[in-house]
């Protein structure tokens, strides 16, 4: 029976560390998670969603964003960022200001719509500046992450040329 208990206690150990290793970090502050980006050589992937509303951003969650798959692209390809515009959950009025000025900036006219931006060093009259560069936008795509993470592939590109 000990035996049995142990092999139990085991496997719930090394399960619990996989599921740690692909537990992504979504950031909530544009201005840390556009730090992160340039320390890191990585560009931003912001996440414009409804998370209490809107079906479509959690079917999005949870055909994508929820898989292992996605994890690993994502640990390695980008920082991830979530802009919410939740109807009943509260965000602080830093981060709804913040939020509303994101989707300005990116013209964001429905959920879920997904951004993929770089961060560039521009020297201009001596000065250098961090510029923000837009690659390229996916929303919802039916067919699951592998298919997602095909087109989010092809926009990333864009960064390389």
């Amino acid at each position: 029976m000990k035996k049995y208990l142990l092999l139990l206690l085991f496997v719930g150990a090394v399960s619990l560390g996989q599921a740690q290793d692909n537990e992504l970090v979504w950031h909530t502050s544009f201005a840390k998670a556009k730090e992160i980006s340039q320390k890191q050589n990585k560009p931003m992937l912001l996440f414009f969603t409804g998370s209490d509303w809107c079906g479509w951003c959690k079917r999005l969650q949870k055909e994508v964003f929820k898989k292992d798959e996605f994890a690993t692209w994502a640990k390695k390809n980008v920082v991830l960022v979530e802009l919410d515009f939740p109807r009943t959950k509260q965000l602080d009025d830093a981060t709804r200001t913040q939020n509303y000025y994101l989707a300005q900036r990116f013209q964001v006219r429905g959920y879920p719509t997904i951004w993929f931006t770089s961060v560039k060093n521009e020297t201009e009259n001596g000065k250098t500046e961090a510029k923000l560069a837009a690659l390229g936008k996916v929303g919802y795509l039916s067919g699951g992450a592998t298919k997602w993470i095909g087109e989010a592939n092809k926009i990333l590109a864009n960064d390389k040329k």
